[in-house]
Formats: C-alpha cells, structure tokens, sequence
C-alpha cells in the first residue's frame, strides 16, 4: 500500500512526464520564423566580418591626430595618412587570421600561409593536415580588400578627417562624399554575404564544435 506522500508524487510525476515529452517534439518552424532566424545569423555574421574593432580605435585616435580636423600644421596631415594606412593594412591583416582549438581543447590564433596556419603560439604543434587545412585561398585576398574599402567608406563618413584634407569642400564633392561611402559599404556588405569565408579570426568567435 501506498503512502499519502507517494500517491501525492505520482501526479506531479505524470505531469512532470507530459511536459518532458511536449518539449521534445518538435514543431515545424514557419517561413517568417525561418526568415527571421536566417536574417540574424548573417547580420551577426556581417558584425563579425566588418573592421569594428579598427574602426572603434580611428574614431579614438583621429579627433586627436587631426586636432578636432583643423589640422594646423602638416604633421598633423601626415599623422593622420599614417593613421588611415595602418587601419587599412589592419583591416587586411585580420582577414589572414584565424582560431582553431588543439588536443586539450584550447583556443590557438594563427596566420594563414600559402602553406598552412603559422600558429603565433610555436610551442603548440598541430597536425600537417590540420595546418595544411587553412591555405590562403582567393576568398582570402577578396575579403581582405573589401574589408579596407568598408572602413575607407567609413572613413570618408568622419568630419575630422574631411575638414583636415577637404575644409570646404564644392557642393558637388560633398554630395559624393556620401553617396560613394554608403554605395561602397552597402556592395562590400552584400559580398561579403554572398562570399562568406569559413575562417575564425582573431575576435571571431570559435564554436566548440
């Protein structure tokens, strides 16, 4: 005979039990789901391909290279080219990069080659066909200059930089001072959807799978 505790069990079992088999079957997504689903994952993807953390550092650095965009003397024009060169080469740098994890499971950065990932940590060896895995491809080379023509479109966006290389600027080129940006910016983002890369690179982040 059953204790009044167990008898009092034995319903919050069952129903315990309907609510386990109800989560487990799956219920057919609709189109809007899917759409929706579809359109986060390449927004997040787009966020991760796009130079933010190179753009985070110009807009940091550029109002005190260009003293607000005065630019008073020519060293102040000189610092500021320096600074949009290494930003660019940044850009294309980071698309050369990727993450894979070794034997323990640890994440390892690495440079691609023409003959593998040259991975920065050289106490970590990793088999010749993994290495061999993470050639530079022509993928490569189109997302690293598509990178540096999205942050030159935000470049252009800057008014530091415009007032220090263009102080008054014609009508006609501060019409193409928006327009070029946002037509270069939108194309970059819309090829970089199209040709997405299966590369993890620094600040990318890693599945564990």
């Amino acid at each position: 005979m059953e204790s009044p505790a167990q008898e009092q069990a034995q319903p919050l079992l069952r129903v315990s039990d309907q609510l386990r088999d109800q989560g487990t079957g799956k219920q057919p997504k609709t189109l809007a789901q899917k759409a929706a689903r579809k359109t986060f994952k390449l927004t997040a993807y787009l966020a991760n391909l796009l130079p933010t953390g190179t753009v985070l550092t110009f807009q940091v650095v550029s109002p005190v290279l260009t003293h607000q965009g005065k630019c008073p003397t020519s060293l102040n024009h000189t610092l500021t080219l320096a600074l949009l060169a290494l930003c660019a080469v940044s850009c294309f740098f980071l698309c050369f990069t990727d993450t894979v994890r070794d034997e323990r499971g640890k994440v390892r950065h690495g440079i691609a080659t023409f003959k593998g990932l040259w991975v920065l940590d050289g106490s970590v060896q990793l088999s010749s066909e993994a290495v061999a895995g993470y050639r530079i491809r022509l993928l490569d080379l189109l997302h690293g200059v598509m990178s540096m023509l999205v942050f030159a479109s935000i470049a252009l966006f800057d008014p530091n930089v415009v007032k220090c290389f263009y102080p008054s600027p014609s009508e006609e080129a501060r019409q193409l001072l928006v327009a070029v940006p946002i037509g270069v910016g939108v194309a970059c983002s819309l090829i970089f959807l199209a040709c997405p890369t299966k590369r993890h690179g620094i600040g990318f982040p890693l599945s564990r799978h």
